[in-house]
């Protein structure tokens, strides 16, 4: 993310600074719900695919009709790192457990990013303020409390403990591509690597689709539009809005600020799982929530970055 100490702010108005931030938190925070709907007749990693691949064609076509240089080959490998990290495996995470979680719950499982990423700046040698020590301790413990049957058997926990596994791993690995990024050199304008990102983790997604036999077995004849809209969604707002208001927010915006997204997110994922799709959060999982919600909260305001899911 952008270190303010070298690189100033750009100016802006207040308007469409808080216009920003209300397509940063309600569209991100809708993709969670568009996801599910997506992934209920198409299946995750075929929708992954054409998800990156149009999104990331579409804006690689725009941005070299702009008069981007092509990129040279360096700038390629860690646009491939970075694109298998955040969105073959963060995002496929992601897509994979929503046909067995429910919206509400995959996003707070998510929002653990900035936890991980205090971790992985420990493993390098940093030492994070104690703030930063609690909320992480404080949102594990709201995972833990998420997973943890209260009968003891794990098929009664709140959420299916594979599915939670899964998306753990996946923030995980969400969050070590962010560091990588942070270092690596990468196409000029942003726009470009971003592009490049989406290509390679759809083409990844794509080749997952063709060895795990998803692609052969799709029935086209049973894709509902209400999945076809929500890919269309996921593409446009989720993919190509979302993340391009994200990076103008980090020129024009501190890191903390734009940061709050991690624990917004949550809140509007839930409402809107329960609006429009029916959830159900049962007492334990919402107590949950409020405790990692406010362990990201810690984390965030204490100064932990990171680069969130398109």
């Amino acid at each position: 993310m952008t270190d303010n100490a070298t690189h100033p702010l750009a100016p802006t108005t207040r308007a469409r600074l808080i216009f920003g931030f209300l397509i940063l938190y309600v569209v991100w925070g809708s993709t969670y719900l568009a996801i599910r709907f997506g992934v209920a007749t198409i299946p995750p990693f075929v929708m992954g695919a054409v998800r990156f691949l149009l999104a990331g064609g579409l804006l690689y076509a725009f941005t070299r009709w702009r008069g981007a240089a092509a990129p040279s080959a360096l700038e390629w490998r860690n646009s491939a790192i970075v694109g298998a990290m955040l969105l073959f495996v963060g995002n496929g995470a992601v897509s994979w457990a929503s046909k067995r979680v429910d919206s509400s719950v995959a996003s707070l499982l998510v929002s653990t990013v900035p936890l991980w990423l205090v971790l992985c700046e420990v493993a390098q040698g940093q030492r994070p303020r104690l703030a930063k020590w609690f909320g992480v301790a404080l949102g594990f413990a709201g995972v833990a409390l998420l997973v943890w049957p209260a009968d003891g058997q794990l098929s009664h926990a709140a959420v299916e403990p594979i599915g939670a596994l899964v998306l753990s791993m996946g923030s995980l690995s969400w969050t070590i591509g962010s560091l990588f990024s942070r270092s690596a050199k990468m196409a000029k304008p942003a726009a470009l690597a971003i592009a490049m990102q989406m290509l390679v983790g759809g083409a990844l997604l794509l080749v997952l689709s063709l060895v795990t036999g998803e692609l052969f077995t799709v029935d086209w004849n049973a894709i509902t539009m209400k999945s076809v809209y929500a890919l269309l969604y996921l593409v446009v707002f989720g993919s190509l809005i979302g993340f391009s208001t994200y990076m103008w927010l980090l020129s024009v915006a501190t890191p903390t600020a734009v940061g709050t997204y991690a624990y917004v997110n949550p809140v509007v994922a839930v409402l809107l799982g329960v609006v429009f799709a029916g959830e159900r959060l049962p007492p334990q999982a919402f107590v949950a929530m409020l405790v990692i919600v406010s362990g990201v909260a810690v984390v965030s305001l204490g100064g932990s970055r990171g680069r969130q899911r398109l």
